[in-house]
């Protein structure tokens, strides 16, 4: 093909196409429209007016569905506002002005949590926010690679947690191993230096097609008796409204306690009008035949992007089973090359290096793929743009 010649076409097309961020489509919010429809009386649910103050930990039967979609003991879970990013932040805040019983973090010289790589953008924000030291650590497929985890944790008295988006993890899509999990447990399960696994578990019932589900992190804690190694995060807002879920929080009856007073003191309450409407809304829809209906949304635009990429066969990408993204991996050095030249077709995508800590991939040859949001037919023509730079950036590394 004559990218050049192609290039000028798209260009003169004046495109504006999104492929940035990993959010629903319209379609899929609208599987939920009911939510807004409740006839419902919610002044007065399971004994409780939720008009007011009240519920800190959330309503129960709204911690009940948290256990069922993150697959752990419902004593485990709160359920709190619409971000599970909210609750990391809050409980970030904590580990720096109370500590989880190892003494503040904010008194501590240097703290340094392990970042798998290529990794989710928002954590690295949130380290960069609290001026928490990244190390990267690479991912094998299944998970962290234990080796190096291991090696760093034991030379390093800084590193004080992890953190994991264990089933289709952003942006490569695989799903940590029993093994691995374990792996980490028996890594961080030092209780003398109160380590954290930050386990992020957004994708928990986000299938493209019939999957196991994860194990569950906290049943291999208890069994290693590290239960309080461990706090784990996930939201609806992938499975509901985005800009209206709930947030959860789950972590070991030690480490409620402790963060009890704290998040009191930030807060009077959760949101539990918008709690019962999700808990009244999964009493007559079936969670997961609710999450196949997403799946049959978003996954021709998988298989979309996967039948173009494979047409040009030029570098590496993950063909995921379920979550929300797509890892391409170019040559060494021709990311932000391509990026640049998507950039002046109209296509805009998530900057070069969001996939590391600090915004550096050293090897600058990952760019992190978004098809959720589109519809299937700006997603075809956002993979021509795509695949025309991918190809004229390597005509210039030949040439």
């Amino acid at each position: 093909m004559d990218y050049f010649s192609k290039f000028e076409e798209l260009k003169s097309e004046n495109l504006s196409l999104d492929l940035t961020r990993g959010k629903p489509s319209s379609d899929q919010l609208d599987l939920s429209n009911s939510l807004m429809e409740t006839s419902e009386n919610l002044s007065m649910f399971e004994s409780l007016d939720l008009r007011n103050y009240g519920e800190i930990k959330g309503i129960e039967s709204c911690r009940d569905l948290g256990a069922k979609i993150l697959n752990c003991d419902k004593d485990l879970v709160w359920a709190g506002g619409n971000s599970s990013l909210s609750l990391m932040s809050q409980f970030l805040t904590f580990l720096f002005v109370e500590g989880n019983g190892g003494g503040p973090w904010g008194n501590k010289e240097r703290i340094s949590v392990l970042c798998p790589v290529p990794g989710y953008d928002r954590h690295f924000k949130l380290c960069e926010t609290f001026g928490i030291n990244m190390i990267s650590v690479p991912l094998t497929g299944r998970g962290p690679d234990l080796d190096e985890v291991k090696r760093l944790v034991e030379t390093d008295e800084s590193i004080r947690g992890i953190w994991c988006v264990p089933k289709y993890s952003n942006p490569t899509g695989e799903v940590y191993s029993r093994d691995t999990i374990e792996g980490l447990l028996d890594i961080f399960g030092n209780q003398s230096r109160k380590n954290i696994i930050f386990w992020d578990n957004a994708y928990a019932v986000h299938d493209l097609s019939n999957q196991p589900p994860l194990i569950d992190i906290f049943s291999l804690a208890q069994d290693k008796k590290c239960e309080d190694s461990v706090v784990q995060f996930g939201s609806t807002s992938k499975i509901t409204f985005a800009g209206a879920g709930i947030g959860y929080i789950a972590m070991s009856k030690t480490n409620q306690e402790l963060f009890l007073p704290f998040y009191s003191s930030l807060m009077i309450g959760p949101d539990k009008i918008n709690q019962a409407k999700h808990v009244i809304f999964f009493k007559d829809v079936d969670l997961m035949d609710h999450m196949k209906k997403h799946a049959e949304i978003i996954k021709p635009k998988f298989d979309l992007v996967i039948s173009k990429l494979n047409s040009q066969g030029l570098g590496k990408w993950t063909a995921p089973d379920g979550g929300y993204f797509l890892l391409y991996e170019s040559d060494n050095g021709m990311a932000k090359r391509i990026i640049s030249l998507a950039e002046e077709l109209g296509l805009k995508l998530t900057p070069a290096g969001a996939t590391h800590p600090y915004g550096i991939d050293e090897e600058d040859k990952y760019i992190r793929i978004a098809p959720t949001a589109c519809s299937l037919e700006e997603l075809d023509k956002a993979m021509d743009v795509f695949l025309c730079c991918i190809g004229l950036a390597s005509e210039e590394r030949r040439n």
